[in-house]
């Protein structure tokens, strides 16, 4: 097994709970194919998200997720488009 990607399934989306894979592999990398392939699914499923979970602005290893958008933020619980 090269990767693991622990996923919920939530009722109107998939919530990328945790990632990860063999650290030799990294070439590969199956941290991205794990978000597509949630990505995928939540369509295939007719989803409306994936929730890749907390998001720090200013951490390096958390800009990741900056590549995939829409971006929104959960805030006064209300949704807000970021990018």
């Amino acid at each position: 097994m090269l990767a693991v990607a622990v996923t919920d399934l939530l009722p109107n989306g998939l919530s990328a709970v945790y990632t990860f894979y063999e650290p030799d592999e990294e070439r590969r990398s199956l941290g991205r194919y794990a978000i597509l392939w949630q990505i995928g699914e939540a369509t295939r499923l007719q989803l409306q998200a994936v929730y890749l979970g907390y998001w720090i602005k200013n951490c390096k290893k958390m800009n990741y997720k900056t590549q995939y958008r829409p971006i929104e933020l959960l805030t006064n619980q209300r949704w807000v488009t970021l990018y």
